[in-house]
């Protein structure tokens, strides 16, 4: 949370940027008090429908959600008049929910359609791009989103089973084409690991999403607001720590060496890991890296903005 003279910001704005089933939100309301608020952002129709109506129901009059991507969350939030906020917290990948139904297509644990679509109302599904993409398309997203070493033979192998007829369009024919295509892989990760990662990834534009998220919360947030980043790999994390490193320190124009460097307007605050505590409640924590910084005061105005 936002610290002001050493005392938390209660009644601040903050910004959840993925809603999934509100565990972050709620953690966040619990901590407000009358005159905080809590704005939800999730491109997923059914944790927006959880939100307001179904079993992850939000009935607290300081929480609002928008179905929308968290890149856009600037320009929802001007449409309500909230220039800035206090906090943004960003909780990257899929959500549980979203992997545990095979209907969703996000896993190799079960047979289903091959979508992988956070937002299920637009785009092109991972079966639809697999269906129109040439090999060299297929193995550039493999090798480039899930640095998988083998997108080569993968590619080759889907374009294949396409031209014969049967194209791949269920999570159980890939993840069986993968394991047929990759020869080794270390202990204990399934051969589709990366190969799933990385459809999934470039059918979202997730890193591009992620990049535009970045800059909007940092034009957001008010001085002293906390910017806390979740993420679950290392394309993301990368992403995460060139920003903070980048918008921590002082740049100096060679053309002028004697200006006056830009101020700076971050200050990274920390990297965590989960414990072994957290990891055994929660065993898909093991990969997380939180990343944390601090937006500096220099130039900025005080926040404000209506509901």
């Amino acid at each position: 949370m936002l610290l002001r003279d050493g005392v938390e910001q209660t009644d601040g704005i903050y910004v959840d940027g993925t809603f999934g089933r509100g565990g972050h939100a709620r953690a966040l309301l619990q901590r407000l008090d009358e005159k905080g608020r809590v704005i939800a952002f999730d491109r997923d129709p059914e944790a927006v429908a959880a939100a307001t109506s179904g079993t992850a129901r939000v009935d607290d009059p300081r929480f609002f959600i928008h179905h929308s991507r968290f890149g856009d969350m600037a320009a929802v939030l001007a449409d309500h008049g909230v220039t800035q906020v206090d906090g943004v917290l960003l909780d990257l990948g899929v959500s549980s929910p979203q992997i545990d139904d095979p209907q969703r297509g996000f896993s190799f644990r079960f047979d289903g359609p091959l979508d992988m679509r956070m937002d299920t109302t637009r785009g092109e599904s991972a079966a639809d791009f697999l269906a129109r993409a040439d090999e060299r398309q297929i193995a550039e997203v493999i090798r480039d989103y899930g640095e998988e070493r083998f997108a080569g033979q993968i590619a080759k192998a889907l374009v294949a089973r396409r031209e014969s007829g049967s194209p791949v369009r269920t999570t159980g024919a890939l993840s069986n084409l993968v394991a047929g295509a990759v020869k080794t892989r270390e202990a204990g990760q399934d051969p589709a690991t990366r190969t799933f990662q990385a459809l999934r990834i470039f059918v979202n534009a997730e890193l591009e999403e992620l990049e535009q998220a970045l800059s909007a919360s940092l034009d957001l947030l008010a001085p002293g607001g906390r910017l806390v980043v979740i993420s679950f790999h290392s394309l993301e994390d990368r992403i995460v720590k060139t920003f903070i490193a980048r918008e921590s320190k002082a740049v100096f124009d060679r053309r002028a060496p004697f200006a006056a460097p830009p101020p700076l307007r971050l200050k990274a605050r920390g990297r965590f890991k989960p414990g072994e505590t957290e990891i055994r409640a929660n065993p898909r924590s093991r990969s997380a890296v939180m990343r944390v910084a601090e937006r500096t005061d220099v130039g900025l105005a005080q926040p404000g903005g209506a509901a």
